[in-house]
This record gives C-alpha cells, sequence and structure tokens, in this order.
C-alpha cells in the first residue's frame, strides 16, 4: 500500500511593502496636525475667539442688517418687516458659513509668514520631513477647528430660526462642500504666507480677503448691483459655495443668470479642485524651495 503523500505547502505570500515615502507622509501628517492642535490647546483664548465670532455675525448680520434688507420673493406677501427678516437670516447663514471657509486664508497666511520669519520653516526644511505632510497636517487640524466653529454656527442659527429643509443627505453634502471650501482656501493662504514671507506684510495682505466675502451673494442678492459688478460677484467661488449651499439647505436664495449660479454645485466642486491643483503643489514647492 502506498503511502499517503502530502502536497507541498505553499509559500506564505508576501506581506505588502508600504513604501517609506507613504509611511513618512502619514507620519509627518499626523505630528503638524498635533502641533497645530497644541497651539490652540495651549491658547484657549484663540479658541474661545474662533467659537464666539460665529455668534457675533449672526447677530450682527441678521439683526442689524436684516432690519433693513429684503430678498426679492420677500417682499410681496403681506409678510412684514419681521417675516421679511426672518427669511433674510435663512437667506444669511449659508452665507455665513462660506464666510467662515473663505475666512481660513487669513489666519494661515499670517500663520505661515510668522513660521518663515522666525526661521521655523528653515529648521523644518533641515529636518528629513515630508514637506508634503508639514503642510497637509497643519490643514487638517484647520479643517477640525472649523468643523467645530460651523457646528456652533448651525446651533446659532437654528436658535434664530434658521432651518435645514433639504433632508439630512442634502445637509451633509453642503457641510462637506463647506469643509472642502475651507480646505481650500487654507492651501491658498499657506502659498502666499509662504511668498510674502512676513507677518507683517501678510496681516496687510489679509486685508484683501475682506473685499472677496464682500463682493458676493452672501449678504445681499446681487441683482441690485451694478452690470460689472454684479458679473465680479456670480464668477467669485463664494458666490457658488454660497448659492450651492442654499440650494441644499432648502433655504431663500436669489440666484443669478451666470453660469455659476445656475449650476453652483458643479461650479463650487470646479473652483475647489482648480485652486487645489494649483495652490497645493506651488505651496509645497515654495515651502521646499525658501530661501534658495
Amino acid at each position: 500500500m502506498a503511502a499517503a503523500t502530502t502536497p507541498p505547502a505553499r509559500p506564505a505570500a508576501p506581506a505588502p511593502v508600504i513604501p517609506p515615502a507613504a509611511v513618512r507622509l502619514v507620519s509627518d501628517t499626523w505630528s503638524s496636525m498635533l502641533r497645530v492642535l497644541l497651539n490652540y490647546r495651549h491658547s484657549p483664548g484663540l479658541l474661545a475667539v474662533s467659537l464666539a465670532v460665529p455668534v457675533v455675525m449672526v447677530v450682527v448680520f441678521g439683526y442689524v442688517f436684516g432690519s433693513a434688507v429684503r430678498l426679492p420673493d420677500s417682499s410681496s406677501g403681506g409678510g412684514g418687516s419681521g417675516a421679511g427678516a426672518g427669511s433674510y437670516r435663512e437667506f444669511l447663514i449659508p452665507g455665513l458659513f462660506a464666510l467662515v471657509a473663505v475666512n481660513g486664508i487669513m489666519p494661515t497666511m499670517i500663520g505661515a509668514a510668522r513660521d518663515v520669519g522666525r526661521g521655523v520653516t528653515d529648521r523644518l526644511r533641515s529636518m528629513p520631513v515630508s514637506r508634503t505632510g508639514l503642510l497637509l497636517g497643519q490643514a487638517l487640524a484647520d479643517l477640525l477647528i472649523s468643523a467645530l466653529v460651523l457646528a456652533l454656527l448651525a446651533a446659532v442659527g437654528l436658535a434664530v430660526g434658521w432651518r435645514m429643509r433639504g433632508g439630512p443627505a442634502d445637509a451633509a453634502t453642503a457641510f462637506g462642500l463647506l469643509l472642502l471650501f475651507r480646505f481650500t482656501m487654507t492651501w491658498l493662504g499657506q502659498l502666499l504666507g509662504l511668498a510674502v514671507g512676513k507677518e507683517e506684510a501678510a496681516g496687510q495682505l489679509a486685508v484683501a480677503v475682506f473685499p472677496l466675502a464682500m463682493v458676493t451673494n452672501a449678504f445681499v442678492p446681487t441683482g441690485g448691483m451694478p452690470g460689472w459688478l454684479r458679473t465680479v460677484a456670480d464668477w467669485n467661488p463664494m458666490s457658488a459655495v454660497v448659492q450651492a449651499g442654499r440650494e441644499l439647505f432648502g433655504n431663500p436664495s436669489a440666484p443669478g443668470s451666470a453660469w455659476p449660479m445656475q449650476h453652483a454645485g458643479l461650479a463650487a466642486v470646479l473652483w475647489c479642485g482648480a485652486l487645489l491643483a494649483l495652490c497645493g503643489p506651488l505651496a509645497v514647492r515654495k515651502f521646499a524651495n525658501h530661501g534658495r
């Protein structure tokens, strides 16, 4: 009787090898993110100010300006000034969400310029670290803080009568788009801060962000603007984000006839993609080659 033979054991599949560059990218991204978050932990006043801003914005814009602004569709129907103010607050809150997102330019730009001026950037560049990971970690940390600010602003908005009427999925999409826009603005801020290189100059340049936020549909409909200014406002990336948010939240809106206003969601995503594709690589290159 022939002895039973056992089939030869198959060699174990080799474990997937993770490239060292990928490991370094993840590790350095995490370390950079913790560095920024620890700064907020050791500076509670900075976090408190960030969280208090939404409350101030709702009071100032929603009640002070809202008493004088009428929406095109609320001027008829006998709603009275109280109804008009309530409609305006629903119109306003998505604009304030986008304002929180676009304001990511200013602190990021000033922080990047401060690091350059104080030599922090040179010390980081001298280490064997991922340049992309360092900037990505800062952007992700800012994204976490921004999510808290948006959540508080949403809570304040709900308290003053704003409602999400488009359903949970549409609301989640709107908040995701807002965070994508904030992430994009953070990379733009890092590029500008690295290019300027001086904290004082970055602080002065931050004033230019104000017109970017004002010449939009965030606070008033663009229909009453002069023709050339309305064109600028309708093609402003922030206006596309605001209009997309209003549509997704189911809030009152006054869209213009320009293509970004008629296809706001697509326009917002295209703006974010184009700006990320431009600012991301340029910021990493500027960080790696600073001073050379």
